[in-house]
């Protein structure tokens, strides 16, 4: 959980970099950075028996190249996002991700979704809702690339459900610094520029070297801990961007984007009391099986 809570931590403050850099650098350019410093990262990840050239040999091809055009995406599109908006603002578009997944997984993976986790997507809809208040305050580029960002998050989840066998450590990371390395690194050739002075490289160093901080203890937490728990510390997120926004940006926060970021949480931890109750029927009916086994292999014994 704590590893969980200082990733999450790193994100926000990597999108506040990103933010402070709106004006100064195109989007597609500060991507581009997180791929360059996230390479850093890579000798705390690679494991004795594995080399650099993981990276770019996966077991399951089609899946690294599906996870690293949605990474791509994701950090293009949530850079411009933050470059526009006021971080809660944006962040509450990107919190329909588990929407999105829900309906990636029924569609794609052909899983069932039950009432209760409907229930927290549609709430967690509204919650966007209350904070945006489409038709009473308008919508700019910014909200749809957030949304965008939001859907090709998903869009990676799935992918890495999908190539769950993939156990190379290295090449799951490898797509996410690829992704956003080749596709804003093409992107950016037409408008980029040198970063102005000293402030814009730190700024530009602290958004890609957090975010792949932040991809590396979220790799160390789901090692260490359950998903639903792991996912649980995301809404701090929200806390982070209401802060952040508040004492850095000075960004005024009315009633209705606290109500609109408390129904978000409540619809994010009702989602977590789901999977923990069914993660815990399920360890029960293992529990059962497990005894009965036992008893069946002492009467044959005996």
């Amino acid at each position: 959980m704590m590893l969980a809570l200082g990733s999450y931590a790193a994100f926000s403050i990597s999108d506040a970099f990103s933010k402070l850099l709106a004006g100064q650098l195109n989007p597609f350019e500060v991507a581009f950075s997180g791929g360059v410093f996230g390479l850093l990262i890579l000798p705390f990840l690679r494991q004795p028996h594995e080399s650099y050239l993981d990276i770019i040999r996966p077991q399951q091809k089609g899946m690294w190249v599906l996870r690293a055009v949605c990474v791509f995406a994701a950090t293009a599109c949530s850079v411009e996002a933050f470059m526009l908006l006021s971080m809660p603002e944006a962040l509450a578009l990107m919190f329909l991700m588990p929407l999105f997944v829900t309906i990636l997984s029924v569609v794609l993976l052909k899983e069932k979704v039950s009432a209760w986790a409907w229930l927290a997507v549609v709430l967690g809809f509204v919650g966007v809702l209350i904070v945006l208040r489409p038709g009473v305050r308008p919508l700019n580029l910014g909200h749809l690339c957030a949304l965008m960002a939001a859907f090709a998050n998903a869009g990676s989840v799935i992918a890495y459900r999908l190539a769950s066998t993939e156990s190379v450590r290295l090449s799951l990371f490898g797509s996410s610094l690829i992704g956003p390395l080749i596709g804003n690194g093409l992107l950016m050739g037409v408008h980029v520029s040198w970063p102005a002075d000293v402030k814009a490289w730190i700024f530009l160093f602290g958004y890609g070297f957090l975010a792949a901080l932040g991809q590396l203890l979220m790799m160390l937490a789901t090692a260490r801990a359950p998903a639903n728990r792991v996912a649980l510390p995301q809404y701090t997120q929200m806390v982070w961007a209401v802060v952040l926004s508040y004492l850095v940006f000075h960004e005024p926060l009315d009633r209705w984007m606290f109500i609109g970021i408390s129904v978000l949480t409540f619809s994010g931890m009702l989602n977590w009391l789901r999977q923990r109750i069914r993660y815990e029927h399920m360890a029960m009916k293992e529990r059962k099986a497990a005894r009965k086994s036992a008893k069946a292999m002492a009467g044959i014994i005996q």
